[in-house]
């Protein structure tokens, strides 16, 4: 295990109705910026959650975050920071909102060209606070300093990680979250799956605790998230998925050893090239990486497909990665998440675009070992692209 320092400066307020918490949680004479996406949680209640317990807060509200935020919609609202002079930002949704804060927080105070913080990954001197109000597990963007900003006008979908940007607070209540679709809900959990792969399965680290908190991890987001699915309402439920998700990428496990992030950062341009949904690029390059790479990965897939996935141990090697392979395959599809391009209908002849627009974003050595050079992320292309999976 590597040296490490490790500081995660959010408080999390858990459970049921602390989104009364707000009320004390930002100071009074903050003057503050809500954001949100769409307008659903004027639907579902969490709106009028939020406006009660900020009632003796001045509020300005921003709307219209997109699923995957857009620099320029952040702008504006960088913009509007300025204008009114807010002191404080209070981000209500999911990842997408949090992401887009996050950046929006740290473009107000930007000296220069705010795109730099993503193309140049510039230094962030100054952001605004902000806190959060969770309504969809999946990114774990209430805990930690990262955030992904898609530019379509370019084609890019960037991310950039800074200190400056964790949340002061985020609050998560379960409850929020029985009136989302179940695509979203299929797609955080993907999502918060795939993060925890992304530091787990890479080569032996000696860390055996990272490796049984991943573990533990990733099999309550299969157990829990087989349950979601038929019995939406059950509380105990929603509450282990969203605990789940935050831990997926709150940093924690990922502290002194090296991670992988190579199914993310080709996703990202399936995305961008695609318009496919984030979790829905990851279900699809995450297996065939696994498949791509078995030979480095070898170590660590039998370890995976024995504690997590409970294979025979007498059982061969080679059965069982392929059946560490199989089963998350099939653990996707369950989720609604196919894992072949494919079956969106669509073809390879934005193949070349992508790896060119990898080779653009300087994703040429990617991977725990950084020996995923473009032509490596074409052949994962091609692996994900005929396979037929059925269940």
């Amino acid at each position: 295990m590597e040296n490490f320092i490790y500081h995660n400066p959010t408080r999390i307020y858990f459970g049921k109705g602390q989104i009364t918490q707000l009320s004390d949680a930002i100071a009074k004479n903050r003057k503050v910026l809500l954001i949100y996406g769409g307008g659903s949680i004027k639907q579902n209640g969490v709106y009028a959650q939020v406006t009660k317990a900020l009632s003796q807060h001045q509020i300005i509200e921003f709307s219209g975050i997109e699923p995957n935020p857009e620099y320029e919609t952040c702008l504006k609202a960088a913009k509007l920071i300025q204008q009114e002079k807010i002191d404080f930002v209070l981000a209500v949704g999911g990842g997408s909102v949090i992401d887009a804060t996050k950046f929006i927080v740290a473009a107000a105070k930007f000296k220069g060209d705010p795109w730099d913080i993503l193309a140049k990954r510039a230094d962030i001197t100054e952001a605004l606070p902000f806190g959060c109000v969770l309504t969809l597990p999946a990114t774990g963007s209430e805990m930690n300093s990262g955030s992904v900003i898609s530019r379509r006008a370019l084609n890019k979908k960037l991310a950039f990680l800074h200190e400056k940007v964790y949340p002061v607070f985020s609050v998560l209540d379960p409850e929020t979250t029985y009136t989302l679709p179940a695509r979203q809900v299929a797609n955080g959990i993907v999502d918060a799956f795939v993060h925890v792969m992304e530091k787990y399965l890479t080569f032996p680290q000696n860390a055996p605790l990272q490796d049984r908190f991943a573990e533990g991890i990733l099999s309550t987001l299969i157990e829990e998230g087989q349950k979601v699915l038929t019995d939406p309402n059950n509380y105990d439920v929603r509450a282990n998925i969203m605990w789940a998700a935050t831990l997926a990428l709150n940093t924690l496990i990922s502290q002194g050893v090296q991670s992988d992030w190579a199914t993310h950062m080709i996703g990202h341009e399936l995305t961008a090239f695609y318009g496919l949904d984030h979790a829905q690029t990851l279900a699809i390059i995450l297996p065939s990486i696994m498949e791509y790479k078995k030979d480095k990965k070898k170590a660590k897939l039998i370890q995976y497909a024995e504690r997590v996935w409970q294979v025979d141990k007498n059982v061969s090697d080679d059965v069982k990665i392929k059946l560490a392979i199989d089963k998350t395959r099939a653990f996707f599809e369950t989720m609604g998440n196919p894992t072949k391009i494919s079956a969106y209908q669509l073809s390879r002849d934005k193949f070349a675009t992508i790896i060119n627009s990898l080779k653009d974003n300087g994703l040429t050595t990617l991977g725990e070992h950084e020996d995923i050079t473009p032509q490596d992320s074409l052949k994962i292309l091609e692996v994900c692209f005929p396979f037929c999976f059925s269940i």
